[in-house]
């Protein structure tokens, strides 16, 4: 069986800074957060085919890519970030002090204790894997780079290695990072995390 690789790298900084932005900001990228794209990739374009959320911290880079090396662009609407609810917009040191024992509880059960009004995380796990299975089955034997967000990230890294949902909160995907997964042989395989270049 020919083996698929798909490399996932996190956007770039956005503009406004560290704060709860889910699938209903959609914030550009910030000046360093290009010049953090743009070095993630310096080493070239090896992929066939790029898959991207319509979020344009994500998409607006996919789309660079694209014109500067004809690589195929799809964007995908399940590859959106979750949904933070009630949070969406605010940083952290805003959510504290408005609602401190909430913000405790959501970072020591984030499945359990999740914002107002969030995407429940099953939910948001679902669709990832659905859009997963979709670039695997439409892409077979190619070099894919999925361009998505952080909480897309380990939710393909909860399916890749069958781990449970709390538990992905326990991996941090950094800004531009790239991360690389294999399948072959009807399974996954974690290649590596949040490398800074390829």
């Amino acid at each position: 069986m020919m083996e698929t690789v798909i490399d996932l790298i996190r956007h770039g900084e956005p503009e406004g800074g560290r704060r709860f932005r889910g699938h209903s900001i959609d914030d550009a990228l910030s000046e360093k957060g290009w010049e953090q794209m743009r070095l993630a990739v310096e080493g070239g374009c090896p992929w066939t085919q790029i898959v991207s959320s319509p979020l344009i911290r994500c998409y607006d880079f996919a789309c660079e890519l694209n014109q500067q090396h004809h690589t195929p662009l799809r964007v995908d609407d399940r590859l959106k970030e979750v949904g933070f609810g009630d949070w969406e917009g605010f940083t952290p040191t805003e959510i504290q002090a408005h609602d401190l024992s909430r913000y405790h509880a959501f970072y020591a059960d984030p499945v359990n204790n999740r914002p107002p009004g969030a995407e429940p995380l099953d939910v948001f796990f679902t669709r990832v894997s659905d859009a997963l299975k979709t670039i695997v089955t439409d892409f077979k034997g190619q070099h894919v780079l999925v361009v998505a967000h952080a909480g897309v990230i380990r939710a393909v890294m909860a399916h890749v290695l069958d781990i449970p949902e709390a538990a992905v909160y326990r991996i941090q995907v950094v800004n531009a990072g790239l991360s690389r997964i294999h399948y072959g042989s009807d399974r996954f395989q974690l290649g590596f995390l949040n490398r800074k270049c390829i």
